[in-house]
């Protein structure tokens, strides 16, 4: 692969899997920019948890319009760049669960659905996606273990979900190269131990690398 532009890789993957930590590390190696969740402050996320059908719709908008900015900047940059979860996730996990848990109508759910998906055909896509896959039991052990209160009432029946959308959408997404590291036996966030990161590092490193070199 011969890349006209600076590299830009997504690490996708559950809750709890580790993809932030990953991109710390691996960024610090390699000297690259790091792309996190956008912060800014969603202004309906009170109305939408006082009322989750009638103000999903407008949540999810929202958070597809920062995620749209920064994947934008991102291939606009001259920076090789890690990004912490994509556009794709936003709306192929989180959006899509909230329509099959009820929480999205089926009108609003068709409605943001092609507009995402007249956008993710639009934007440049990036040159590779590594899916960061880990068991349930793994997931809920790594929750535990970081003990974010926001993360405290996470049930294994939701990440069994999210897990279940991921996978799906990981055995059919084609707009960029994708490839599975199973996280359950990697451990890159102890600073101790680099056998986790350099897996990673030389998956990412053999995929991006040119053909014939």
């Amino acid at each position: 692969m011969t890349l006209p532009h600076a590299p830009f890789v997504v690490v996708a993957g559950n809750i709890g899997v580790g993809k932030s930590t990953l991109v710390v590390r691996l960024t610090q190696l390699w000297d690259w920019q790091a792309a996190f969740e956008p912060n800014d402050m969603n202004p309906y996320l009170g109305d939408f948890y006082s009322d989750m059908p009638r103000w999903a719709f407008n949540s999810q908008v929202f958070f597809l319009s920062k995620r749209l900015e920064q994947h934008n900047r991102i291939c606009a940059t001259a920076q090789p760049t890690l990004q912490d979860r994509s556009v794709y996730e936003d709306a192929e996990i989180f959006a899509r669960n909230l329509h099959e848990r009820g929480q999205l109508t089926g009108r609003d759910w068709d409605t943001y659905y092609s507009l995402y998906r007249t956008m993710s055909e639009i934007i440049r896509p990036p040159d590779l996606v590594v899916y960061l896959r880990a068991s349930v039991e793994t997931l809920l052990n790594r929750v535990v273990r970081r003990g974010r209160d926001y993360e405290r009432d996470i049930s294994v029946r939701y990440l069994e979900q999210l897990n279940r959308l991921y996978d799906d959408w990981a055995g059919r997404f084609s707009l960029a190269p994708l490839v599975v590291v199973g996280a359950n036996e990697l451990n890159w966030a102890d600073p101790a131990s680099d056998i986790g990161l350099k897996v990673v590092s030389e998956v990412i490193q053999s995929r991006l690398k040119p053909a014939g070199s």
